[in-house]
This record gives structure tokens, C-alpha cells and sequence, in this order.
């Protein structure tokens, strides 16, 4: 059998250019921990620090041990490295192994009866970049940084929410793999299901020695066992009466451990096991009356898409360990997010990330990655753009939670609007990767799975690539140009992303920023400002619902929080009541890979920002919203020509019947009118009231109150209407009395209460809430759960709660 001798300790780091101090060096890791760890670099994600490490990227770094001498039994020994980042060179006391240029590639060398001095020399991915560059000619790209051409981590080189810190490292996994006669090199499982039976078709690819007797190979699954001949390359197991994999809510992820076996005359020669769950999936892009669609269909259900974008969760992803993988993941499920979006910009993440979905239900959206830039189609890049996607696409299939492969981000969208077009004169920008290249890979290599040319995409040139009503949209020139309400004016088919910033939590801010007096515009809270004009934005769209506080920045860092938590409300809330027409929303983002103003749910800490309990809001398999239809304007008064309706969005199996309570308020607590219609929403439905005349709030002293249980049980929903922005509104200055419980904070409102929400980590750095904001009508309670406080105290607790206070 296969033996593998793992090469992780007795590394060292140097590089030519330096003191020629030789430092210990982990792998996996990289350059810049490894100078890190040794106290060589300050840590760049505090202060304005990434500007004093921007050196180490420009730089060529070596790494070196000793392979272990004394040879093996077996008759093959070869240097397996799982991942480089990203161009350098192997040598074995100064004899060539070979030369890569891909991060997102393993490489294998025959090393058999060597031993020595092992080098892997890496070059500085700026100098290949350039010399790419000025061999095939000046591409256009979102940034100035050259990350089209060069096969890396392109957020390595700074993007409009991460860090510019160019790696370079053994960043996966190094081994010796000494193997006799014949190793299993690669297995392409393809899984389906028929007649309600499992089906996995195996296509193995073996290596041998020279000669050698005849072999097979023994597959087995779900209790099925198969055996056949080596040389006929494929078997086909079938498991009767297969349990299916589901998505997280719609059923159980069932696992089922795939294995092979390699025998020649005398037993076991090599193994493989993977796991593996049955599930059908199709992407429905079918025409209709509003467009073309874009429906994921699981096991024959079609789904809504409560979805996240994923990005690198380290601007070091050697740092990412599976703990941290299942956490951030478990948050998201906990979240109701039932889609992660692996963006373009980043990796094919590690095994690590794809098993935690495929426990947790989370389906996976693979974008290869290629983003917001023109990527030159010229060797050297083609070969290595076509390597890393055979061998990816191979190493991911068993996972049932990958549903499907997404060619790039925002490419042809930027070729279509972004100046690209007059500017590449007829180069090649990827076109021949999105819609040649890459869809022949998926179908060689893996058909269960759909494939779309890009995000966005409308499926065809004779459209807008990112025309709302046909495929995929990226919805960003509201958080970009416009007011959040206007998420409200059109219904995409899917909203593959859309997102609002706000700044990360205090505690974190406060880590980052040692020393600095936070306000808005200090110089360390501008610096982890990515965005263009990011503070502009965030500004201006605070400014078209609340009075910008000037010189406070606790008031200013706890209103563009809720400006974030409001934003995406009025998209998820809005979309979701337009199911089946929108079948899906995908936010800008998940997580941070820094302590970082972004669009984040997860600060760059792990710290749950208040968007992120907003989401198990917008998630829930039920929700109660309130919507405007018709032509006209309804806060004009009522009967005014556009009608104001409940939409009672039921993604849950089973119906949901209920009794809705109306009721037109007054700010000052009065119940001006109100009414108990019935709703009922069948299955996966959604169920539409429209509001009686004498229940829609006139002017902005009313608003309308809309409570439904929850057959599930829990808290009951509710949805609320303002008809005025918040400025506008003659709210009463909030009274609330403050009480500690056993498992929190308990808070009674004696007016009402608009969005309160207690900031934990101002308690304690290591504390969290178990809620965001929350709306209290006056004699309401509520109970904020609180971990992490060691000295509760109820003054600490009132000084860290804030709410919408009166304008003026």
C-alpha cells in the first residue's frame, strides 16, 4: 500500500535580497506569517501597518529542508505538493525538479532514490505578472494591481473590501507518497439518481511502475460491492432505495463513504475513499412571460436560493483551519442561508470547506476564478487555466453540496459597460474560457452538474449581461448611486449579489485601530476603508433617512449598522415575496478576510454584525412582509391608487394558515384602527392580503403593524410599514427600563422603540448578542440573550443599547 510521509516540520525561510537570516518557516503557511511569527513585519491588519509589509510581495523568497535520506521499499517515490503560491521553481541540491505558475494546482515529481537538500524558490508574483503582461499586452481590470495574469488568489492584490498583501508559499500541504506497482492517480465519480436508486459511475485513471501483473480494483458503496478489471477503466454501482441528500430545510444530508481498492495477485496495492450523498440537480433557465429564469431544482423541488457570497476568510488562507471553516459555515446554516457562493476572486477552497456544507446542507455555487478583470487567453495562461480546471472540477465532484460551476465574476458585464470593449481592440479578454473552454471541461468531465457562463449573465449576447429580467443580476448601482428603497422597484429572476456596507463591530474596530480616536474620517478607520468613496456612500445613503450625526461616532458607527440591516431588508423581503419570478438572493457578503468597512454579515474578527440576526430574519422558512403594488403612491392617503399588501412568504413543507392582526398606529402608541383578515399560503407559496383602506397609514405619524404566529412556534413574526422616512418621522423621545436576566438583558419599552439593539462587545470584547435590532411598541418586552459578559451590570448594559432617537 501507498506510504506517505508527511514534510511539514525543518522548513526554513530566506531570501537573497535580505540579511541572509535564515528564519523558521510552517508548512502549510506563508511568507508573510512566517515573518510574522519571527517579528520581523508588524501585523498589517492593524493600523495603516499593510502599507509598511507592501515590500514582501515584490520580493523572490526561498524555502529549504532535507529530504530524508536511507530511501524506501517501494519502488516509487515521488514530491507531492498540494499547492504553491504561486510561480517558482523546485530544485533537489541544485538539480531542476521543475518550474510552476499556478496557486491553484498541486504538482507531483519523482524523487525515487533521491534525497538532499529540497529548494522551492519562489519568484515574486508581481515580476511574473509584468513579464505575462508584456508578453501578450495590456488587459482592463476593476483595479490597478495585475492579478489577470497570473494564476493567484486575485483578492491577494487588494479589492474593494481586502488588503493588498501579495503572498507567496508552500500554502497547502507537502508529502513523499512511496508506492509500488501501480497508484490510483485519479477518480472521476459520477453520482445520479434513477428509478430511485443511487448511482455512481467510477472512471479510474491508474499509474504504474514498468510492467507488472494484471490488476483490479473493488468498488463499494451504500453496501454494493463491484470488482473489475483495471484496464476497463469504469464500474457502475447501484444502491437500491437510496436515501437522498437535501438542502438544509427541505430534508436530511445523508452521507454515504465511496470506496476503491487496487489489488494485484497479492492483495491491497492503493485505496481512495471519499464520501459522497445522492441528489439530482438541474438548473431550470427555462423563457417565460417575465423573461428567462433562473431556478435551482433539487431532487425535483425548486428552490428559492437563500444565499451568501463567500470570500477567502484570511487574506492568508493558510490560517484557515477547519474549525474555522465549520464555524463560519455553522454560522451561516444557523443564518438559514441555504447557498454559499464561492466568488471568483478568490480559491477553490480546501476539502475542509466543501465537507462542511455537504454536513450542514449548505449548497455550493463554484465561480472559477476569474474576476472583474479582461484575462488574456495566450499560453502560458490557457494550459494552466485549463490544468487547474480539470483537476479541480475532478477533486470536488463527490461533494453533493456543489450544485453548480459558474465560469467567472462580472467579465462579461465589464466587457459590455466598463470601457473594456474599444479598449481590447479584438483581444482576447476570456470570452474563450466562459463560453468554450470551461463548459467542455464541466461536460467532459462532469455532467451531473450544471454549468452558467458567468455572474451576471443573461444567458445570450442579444440581451444585457446583466439584464434583471433574464438569468443572473448584480444588483449594485442602488448601494452605488441610489437609495436602498429602489431595491423595491424591479424583480430580478435571481439576485446573484447585492449588498450594503456598514462598519465592523466596535471591539473589532477598536483591536484594529490600537490608540486611535475613532471617528468617522480618522486616519486607521479610512484605511480600512476599501471602497471608493466608500464613507461617501455610506454617508449619503444614511443621509436620505436619518440626520448624519457629526462628531459623534458611536451614534454614526450604530446607524450605518441599521442603514445595512435596513438595506437588505427591503431587497430580501421585496424579492422573496416575488417567489417563484425571483428565485433566489445571494448577499454581498458572508465574511471578512480583515477588520474591514464592508458589506460583510461576519466582521473580519467573526464578530456577527447586527445584518447577520437581521438574516435568520429574511431566511426563516417563514417571513411576513409588507409590499406596495399597483401605480400611485400609498402614503398619499388612503384609497390613493397603489395598494399596500401582506405577503405571508411560506418556504416551509407544510401550509401555513393563520390569523393576521393589522393594525394602524400611532407613534405615540395609539391604535388608530385595525382589523384580523385570514391568510393561508400553501407549501413553498406565497400568500398575498392586501391592507383594508382604513388600516393604510396617512403621513408620517402612522405606521402599520402586521403580526402573524408561526406554526413552527418560537416568537411570532412581524412585519412593519413606515410610510416616512425616518428624519421625517415625529418619533417620541424612547423610554425603556433596562433589567438583567439570567440569560441576558431584559428591556421594557414605555414608548415606542424603534430598532433597538444592544452592542455586546461593548460589554465585553468577548461577548455577543443573540439578536440585532428590535422595534418595541410601548408595554412590549423583550429579552436579549447575552454570552460572553463575565460583570453584568445594568448601567453597562443601558450605556450599550441604542435605538432611533427624534430628529433635532
Amino acid at each position: 500500500m501507498r506510504q506517505v510521509t508527511p514534510l511539514t516540520d525543518g522548513w526554513i525561510l530566506h531570501h537573497p535580497e535580505g540579511t541572509g537570516q535564515a528564519l523558521p518557516a510552517s508548512v502549510p503557511g506563508c511568507v508573510h506569517t512566517d515573518l510574522l511569527a519571527a517579528g520581523l513585519i508588524p501585523d498589517p491588519f492593524l493600523g495603516r501597518d499593510e502599507t509598511e509589509v507592501a515590500w514582501v510581495g515584490r520580493r523572490t523568497w526561498t524555502y529549504e529542508r532535507d529530504l530524508p535520506a536511507g530511501g524506501s521499499a517501494h519502488e516509487r517515490t515521488d514530491l507531492v505538493f498540494d499547492g504553491l503560491d504561486t510561480v517558482a521553481e523546485i530544485l533537489l541540491d541544485g538539480r531542476p525538479l521543475g518550474r510552476v505558475r499556478n496557486m491553484h494546482r498541486s504538482y507531483r515529481f519523482d524523487v525515487t532514490g533521491l534525497s538532499g537538500r529540497l529548494t522551492v524558490r519562489f519568484a515574486s508574483a508581481y515580476d511574473e505578472a509584468e513579464a505575462v503582461r508584456a508578453a501578450v499586452g495590456d488587459r482592463p481590470g476593476a483595479y490597478p494591481e495585475p492579478y489577470q495574469y497570473v494564476r493567484k488568489m486575485a483578492c491577494s492584490f487588494g479589492w474593494d473590501w481586502g488588503p493588498t498583501l501579495v503572498t507567496a508559499g508552500i500554502w497547502r500541504p507537502v508529502r513523499l507518497e512511496h508506492w509500488s506497482t501501480a497508484r490510483i492517480a485519479r477518480v472521476r465519480p459520477l453520482v445520479t439518481v434513477a428509478d430511485g436508486a443511487g448511482v455512481v459511475e467510477l472512471a479510474v485513471d491508474v499509474e504504474r511502475t514498468e510492467g507488472g501483473a494484471p490488476l483490479d480494483v473493488e468498488a463499494s458503496v451504500g453496501g454494493v460491492r463491484a470488482r473489475f478489471e483495471e484496464t476497463a477503466g469504469t464500474v457502475r454501482l447501484r444502491v437500491p432505495d437510496v436515501r437522498l441528500w437535501w438542502p438544509r430545510g427541505y430534508g436530511e444530508q445523508p452521507l454515504y463513504d465511496v470506496e476503491l481498492t487496487l489489488l494485484d495477485g497479492e492483495g491491497a496495492v492503493d485505496s481512495w475513499r471519499r464520501r459522497t450523498g445522492f441528489r439530482t440537480v438541474e438548473l431550470d433557465t427555462s423563457p417565460d412571460a417575465h423573461g428567462t429564469g433562473f431556478t435551482l431544482v433539487v431532487n425535483g423541488e425548486r428552490l428559492f436560493a437563500r444565499g451568501v457570497n463567500w470570500i477567502p476568510d484570511d487574506a492568508f488562507p493558510s490560517r484557515i483551519t477547519r474549525d474555522r471553516y465549520r464555524r463560519r459555515l455553522e454560522q451561516a446554516a444557523a443564518a438559514g442561508v441555504d447557498l454559499v457562493r464561492v466568488w471568483g476572486g478568490g480559491i477553490y477552497e480546501s476539502e475542509d470547506f466543501y465537507d462542511a456544507c455537504d454536513e450542514l446542507g449548505l449548497l455550493v455555487w463554484q465561480d472559477f476564478p476569474f474576476a472583474c478583470a479582461a484575462y488574456p487567453e495566450e499560453q502560458p495562461l490557457r494550459g494552466e487555466v485549463e490544468a487547474e480546471a480539470r483537476e479541480n472540477v475532478v477533486r470536488l465532484m463527490p461533494h453533493p453540496s456543489l450544485v453548480l460551476w459558474n465560469g467567472n465574476n462580472e467579465n462579461q458585464w465589464g466587457f459590455r459597460d466598463w470601457g473594456w470593449e474599444p479598449a481590447l481592440a479584438g483581444d482576447s479578454w476570456g470570452e474563450g474560457y466562459y463560453l468554450g473552454l470551461l463548459p467542455r471541461v464541466v461536460a467532459e468531465s462532469d455532467p451531473t452538474r450544471p454549468y452558467t457562463a458567468g455572474s451576471p449573465w443573461s444567458g445570450s449576447w442579444l440581451r444585457h449581461p446583466n439584464d434583471p429580467a433574464h438569468g443572473t443580476h448584480h444588483s449594485w448601482e442602488v448601494w452605488n448611486r441610489r437609495d436602498y428603497a429602489d431595491y423595491r422597484l424591479d424583480v430580478p429572476r435571481f439576485v446573484a449579489e447585492f449588498g450594503w456596507q456598514a462598519p465592523p463591530a466596535y471591539a473589532t474596530l477598536r483591536r484594529a485601530l490600537p490608540g486611535e480616536e475613532l471617528a468617522a474620517d480618522s486616519p486607521g478607520v479610512l484605511h480600512h476603508q476599501k471602497a471608493a468613496d466608500g464613507n461617501g456612500k455610506l454617508e449619503r445613503g444614511l443621509a436620505r433617512h436619518f440626520a448624519v450625526p457629526e462628531g459623534d461616532f458611536d451614534r454614526w458607527h450604530y446607524l450605518t449598522q441599521l442603514n445595512q440591516v435596513r438595506a437588505v431588508a427591503a431587497g430580501i423581503e421585496h424579492w422573496r415575496s416575488h417567489w417563484p419570478v425571483c428565485a433566489g438572493s445571494v448577499v454581498w457578503q458572508l465574511n471578512d478576510c480583515w477588520p474591514v468597512t464592508s458589506w460583510s454579515a461576519i466582521d473580519g474578527d467573526g464578530r456577527e454584525k447586527p445584518l447577520y440576526h437581521e438574516l435568520r430574519r429574511l431566511y426563516a422558512d417563514r417571513l411576513l412582509t409588507v409590499r406596495t403594488d399597483g401605480d400611485g403612491d400609498a402614503s398619499a392617503g388612503r384609497g390613493g391608487g397603489r395598494r399596500l399588501v401582506v405577503a405571508a412568504v411560506n418556504q416551509a413543507a407544510e401550509e401555513w394558515r393563520t390569523v393576521l392582526r393589522l393594525r394602524r398606529t400611532a407613534v405615540d402608541g395609539r391604535v388608530l384602527a385595525e382589523a384580523e383578515p385570514r391568510c393561508a399560503a400553501d407549501a413553498r407559496t406565497v400568500a398575498l392580503v392586501e391592507v383594508p383602506a382604513e388600516l393604510v397609514p396617512v403621513g408620517p405619524e402612522e405606521f402599520l403593524v402586521a403580526d402573524a404566529q408561526d406554526p413552527a412556534g418560537g416568537e411570532p413574526l412581524r412585519a412593519l410599514h413606515f410610510p416616512a422616512a425616518d428624519r421625517d418621522i415625529p418619533y417620541p423621545r424612547p423610554e425603556f427600563e433596562v433589567a438583567l436576566a439570567p440569560e441576558g438583558v431584559t428591556v421594557t419599552a414605555r414608548t415606542l422603540v424603534r430598532d433597538l439593539l444592544l452592542q455586546a462587545d461593548r460589554l465585553d470584547p468577548e461577548a455577543s448578542a443573540d439578536r440585532g435590532p428590535v422595534t418595541l411598541l410601548p408595554g412590549e418586552r423583550v429579552t436579549i440573550g447575552v454570552r460572553g459578559w463575565q460583570t453584568p451590570d445594568p448601567k453597562a448594559a443601558r450605556a450599550a443599547l441604542y435605538c432611533v432617537e427624534p430628529a433635532g
